[in-house]
């Protein structure tokens, strides 16, 4: 009916935003000030719709504004710090992340998500690092309920496959990583991953084919290759390392076995596989004597 009145589409955004349609409000937001380049309130929900989604340069830009039209709102004034506060979380997360500081890039997430509730892009390097430090059923939450909202989101689907290649099930982990890369074919993280995932897949099997013609010295090898394939994969590693044991006692490297038994337990400190048969490597090392274990008793 009139279409040129900027408090409409201003009123229209702070609907918008009670109802969490940020990006709806946004749109309405800019209408405004497109309209009425004088709109302080205008500004204010432009900024705060760019604030709850993230963008916290934008929003600087937005209270800036309206500092200017009136240097006494102190919304505006609390906001900016606010924004500058949120680049500050980013900052630190993208130095930890770098530092593989996996915890604290969490920390910085949670903080910046308080200011901005429904930014995707925090979410999801969030639950990245979640996967990274092992917490599958947080981090698989967190991507799933991006994906309840957005099917396509190519970073939610790399996080899926993420924790489910963490997890060992590495051919489902595989379509996610490829829908991901349909959606976005220059994910350069779901690329990497999937090239890890097939590696990995095809050296296991080799190995695991190798044994069972009893080729033991080239299973102890093409096991060997696949650990240094994604140091990250903890579960996988574990059963490597167990698998690899099983070939070196078959080639009698009893201490190599249990060597590598131990090191399957320290990364998966649940896997009794690794445990069993450490135990029976043990038995089967041969008896060493050690004069110093024995107390020569002489009777009167």
């Amino acid at each position: 009916a009139c279409p040129r009145n900027a408090s409409y589409y201003g009123n229209r955004a702070a609907t918008l935003m009670m109802l969490s349609r940020f990006r709806e409000a946004l749109e309405d937001s800019q209408q405004a000030v497109r309209l009425d380049d004088c709109f302080m309130k205008g500004h204010l929900r432009e900024g705060k719709c760019h604030m709850s989604l993230g963008n916290a340069m934008a929003a600087s830009r937005c209270f800036q504004k309206v500092l200017e039209l009136d240097p006494n709102i102190r919304e505006a004034k609390q906001e900016k710090k606010n924004a500058a506060l949120l680049l500050e979380y980013e900052k630190m997360a993208d130095f930890s992340f770098e530092k593989r500081d996996f915890r604290k890039v969490v920390y910085c997430m949670d903080r910046a998500l308080a200011l901005a509730p429904v930014c995707h892009r925090f979410k999801i390097n969030k639950a990245e690092c979640l996967a990274l430090l092992g917490r599958y059923p947080e981090a698989q939450s967190v991507a799933s309920d991006i994906l309840r909202m957005d099917s396509t989101n190519a970073d939610a689907l790399y996080v899926r496959g993420l924790c489910l290649y963490y997890e060992d099930c590495i051919d489902k982990a595989v379509q996610f990583f490829v829908q991901a890369l349909r959606m976005a074919p220059d994910h350069e993280k779901a690329r990497l991953a999937c090239r890890n995932a097939k590696a990995l897949k095809a050296k296991k099997e080799e190995g695991n084919q190798a044994f069972k013609n009893c080729n033991y010295e080239a299973a102890y090898l093409l096991y060997t290759e696949a650990l240094a394939i994604d140091p990250n994969n903890i579960k996988t590693n574990a059963k490597l390392y167990c698998n690899r044991a099983t070939a070196g006692a078959k080639l009698k490297k009893l201490n190599q076995a249990i060597e590598d038994c131990t090191s399957a337990i320290k990364l998966d400190d649940t896997y009794i596989k690794a445990y069993l048969r450490r135990a029976q490597w043990y038995v089967m090392q041969p008896f060493q004597v050690d004069s110093s274990h024995f107390v020569f008793c002489c009777s009167a």
